[in-house]
């Protein structure tokens, strides 16, 4: 009977174990809001005052708490470290706010991230400034990366469009209040059209007008049409279709002096134009030309772009322009238009330059980190805005039908344009199928 009960916690502790291990790696928030939280935790507590000691995150104690240590409490005044205010567990890591003595700046903790990794054993530690003198460490326990699953509360609302996750558990979202204007890089299979789909399927539940330029023949936004406002499929269109969204742009200001007022949002909700997102497939093919007659369309063209990337902010107009390089080498006005672009989300790249194109001129830090993403790992991306801030990111994986489904079924909220008009793709009323239906015979 003793060697059954011995035998049978034995094959318990195995099974146990097992089960930890299996989900270790097929279920890492199992994992880690079982073993690797309450073992982060209590690590990070037994080691805090240490760990910034080493680190350099600590200051000498104002005068009158040095005197008070001396004189009251009789003990050798030591460096103070930022005070912890609260600590709590999520469902990929830990957050812990700071209180951060007279000495310290958000700088320090972000220049010393990775020793603070290394300290806790957690995946990575990420620095935000919640308010003055207090910020927040986000600790992640695992790659969230690897299998990405958005937060249950990421959902599309008024400009703000959640399109991938970040490395630290939250929803990177696209908000065209505060980055009007965006450039997205990267190499073919680099999950950038995987980004656009993302956005696409956010912005389509939202009261906008979608513009879509796709000079591939529209292989790749024709799919959305139900969704669109307009489509253009060649140079030639979009030229056309951008010198509408100019004359559009100019009578919204029209309108803004009429009222005395000087931002679109400024009016009131009756009066207010629907809001326009421009979605540029890939950019180079509206500055690439093949014949000197073809000169004039594509100054045209990039004046166009770069009038709406300077002014069309305050009403309403935001450009989202892709590509898989954009630099000098494309021709006049493409610096120019890349530099009125505020978000940037660059992708695994071909090469070095084309990462700095996209994030040396507003965070050249990531840089080295948008070099090194790996082929293996589709989606991954660094975002990075005109602030300095920069995160790595990584779009769920959308397929295309998954894309043209929600579109239709949101067809009911495109907006009555009556300038795109001419623009607005065919829609047939039943997709006709891809394989012809044999009959069955017995």
């Amino acid at each position: 009977m003793t060697d059954l009960s011995v035998w049978l916690e034995a094959t318990g502790a195995a099974a146990g174990a097992g089960g930890l291990g299996y989900a270790k790696v097929r279920a890492p928030r199992v994992y880690w809001s079982l073993v690797g939280m309450p073992v982060t935790w209590g690590r990070f507590v037994l080691s805090y005052r240490s760990t910034m000691d080493v680190c350099g995150l600590t200051v000498q104690p104002s005068g009158l708490r040095a005197f008070m240590t001396r004189n009251v409490a009789r003990r050798e005044v030591q460096p103070v470290p930022p005070k912890i205010r609260r600590v709590r567990g999520t469902s990929t890591g830990l957050r812990v706010t700071l209180r951060l003595p007279a000495g310290l700046e958000p700088a320090d903790l972000i220049a010393t991230s990775e020793r603070l990794r290394h300290a806790w054993g957690v995946h990575s530690v990420t620095v935000a400034e919640t308010k003055p003198g207090y910020v927040e460490l986000r600790m992640t326990g695992y790659d969230v990366l690897r299998r990405v699953r958005m937060p249950r509360e990421a959902r599309p609302r008024d400009l703000i469009v959640p399109v991938a996750l970040r490395e630290d558990g939250t929803a990177f979202e696209r908000d065209y209040r505060k980055a009007p204007m965006a450039l997205t890089l990267g190499a073919n299979h680099s999950g950038k059209s995987m980004y656009q789909r993302n956005l696409i399927k956010g912005l389509a539940q939202l009261p906008v007008a979608l513009v879509g330029i796709d000079c591939k023949r529209g292989v790749e936004q024709t799919a959305y049409a139900p969704r669109l406002s307009a489509l253009a499929t060649t140079p030639d269109e979009s030229a056309s279709l951008l010198a509408v969204l100019v004359a559009e742009m100019e009578d919204r200001f029209d309108q803004l002096r009429r009222y005395g007022v000087s931002d679109m949002w400024e009016l009131p909700a009756e009066l207010r134009p629907v809001p326009v997102v421009v979605l540029v497939d890939e950019v180079a093919e509206l500055f690439l030309i093949s014949a000197k007659k073809d000169e004039e369309r594509r100054e045209r063209i990039v004046t166009a772009l770069i009038r709406l990337a300077q002014m069309a902010r305050s009403v309403g107009i935001y450009l989202e322009i892709c590509g898989q390089r954009f630099g000098s080498d494309l021709g006049k006005g493409a610096t120019m238009l890349r530099a009125q672009l505020t978000g940037r989300v660059v992708h695994r790249v071909n090469d070095k330059q084309t990462a700095e194109m996209g994030l040396n001129d507003v965070a050249p830090d990531a840089v080295p980190v948008a070099s090194l993403i790996p082929m293996e790992r589709p989606g991954t991306a660094v975002a990075a805005d005109s602030s300095g801030g920069w995160s790595k990111i990584r779009t769920p994986d959308t397929s295309r039908d998954e894309v043209a489904a929600i579109c239709r079924d949101f067809a009911h909220l495109v907006p009555d344009f009556p300038a795109l008009k001419p623009f607005r793709p065919y829609v047939p009323a039943v997709s006709p199928p891809l394989v012809k239906a044999r009959p069955v015979t017995s």
